[in-house]
């Protein structure tokens, strides 16, 4: 079975390394002192530290396992990538929100990498999808849970 690529800036594979390298460094640590502190309370059956704990190192592995994955099968984009004649991933796109009349500037990131929060959205979500190959002065109609957001592309930029 092949893995899914994992498409990442080099911000994201920054921000990827740097919390593997904290889950294995300092959460590890964190999370094994928690269980030997609570397994020398005693009885470890009805002990909810213990618990607790043990349920925390299961996710941190969990989330290390991801990570690594994610890192096993990223592919960088780099600038020098992003062609600027059309919307790609990596590409910042500035577009008018033509009901509201309002300019919105999203990043398009791959899906490891997005948030919406920070204006960085998935090349997987409805509005990337919708963006990914059209250029400036195309119109896109966007169907979301809400209706149907009509965007005109006004600039592309690294």
């Amino acid at each position: 079975m092949s893995e899914k690529e994992v498409l990442l800036t080099p911000a994201g594979l920054q921000k990827i390394e740097e919390e593997l390298e904290m889950l294995k460094s300092v959460k590890r640590r964190e999370v094994a002192e928690r269980i030997k502190v609570a397994i020398s309370y005693g009885d470890i059956s009805e002990n909810s530290e213990y618990e607790d704990a043990k349920n925390e190192q299961a996710f941190v592995e969990g989330r290390i396992i991801t990570l690594e994955k994610m890192l096993r099968n990223a592919r960088i984009i780099h600038e020098d990538d992003v062609d600027t004649g059309v919307v790609s991933i990596g590409s910042t796109v500035r577009l008018r929100d033509i009901e509201f009349k309002e300019d919105v500037e999203f990043h398009i990131v791959g899906s490891a990498e997005s948030d919406p929060a920070d204006n960085k959205i998935s090349n997987e979500s409805p509005v990337g999808r919708a963006l990914l190959g059209k250029s400036v002065g195309s119109m896109v109609e966007v169907t979301v849970p809400a209706g149907t957001i009509q965007y005109e592309v006004l600039e592309i930029h690294k």
